[in-house]
């Protein structure tokens, strides 16, 4: 499976990614406002494509994972989390460092969301960012999506400390 935007091609995560992949995963100021991220070491890295390889294989996946390619380069990852009916799609994003503010992250979720509304009928998407993530704020805003709640009980990996989380939501 292949998605292609304007800017972007989002492919299946695989282990030809890994290092690539490591660029974002263990960077820990890229990825400090994040739930699952930053990775501890490369392993923990390569036991997560594993586990994302695996989900590609099944025939009702928990979750996609995509590497977004700018041109051959490996420059992010995009992910479409489902719920039990497949009647949702949460998506997630994160974008290397030195390619973040000019437009990607958005681009990459909108064709996730495009396709999975014409291709699986899923029309009800959402997203969730630490509170204090203006950049995913602005990603979910472009998207369409709106502020549907605040609530406490985030723990950001990289952090101690309980974070009040953002849920943005959109039906097309």
């Amino acid at each position: 499976m292949v998605i292609q935007t304007q800017r972007l091609r989002l492919v299946p995560l695989s282990l030809r990614y890994l290092d690539s992949a490591c660029a974002y995963a263990l960077n820990p100021d890229n990825a400090r406002m994040m739930v699952y991220l930053p990775n501890r070491d490369k392993a923990e890295t390569e036991a997560f494509i594993r586990r994302a390889e695996e989900e590609w294989r099944k025939e009702e996946p928990e979750f996609l994972e995509f590497a977004v390619l700018r041109g051959d380069e490996h420059i992010g990852g995009v992910t479409m989390y489902f719920e039990g009916d497949f009647s949702r799609g949460e998506l997630g994003w994160i974008i290397r460092s030195d390619c973040q503010g000019q437009g990607y992250a958005a681009e990459a979720a909108r064709g996730l969301m495009d396709w999975f509304h014409t291709h699986q009928n899923i029309n009800r998407f959402i997203a969730h960012c630490d509170s204090e993530n203006e950049p995913s704020k602005r990603v979910m805003e472009k998207l369409g999506m709106t502020l549907a709640e605040i609530h406490g009980g985030r723990f950001n990996r990289s952090s101690k400390e309980e974070r009040q989380e953002c849920l943005y939501e959109i039906t097309i």
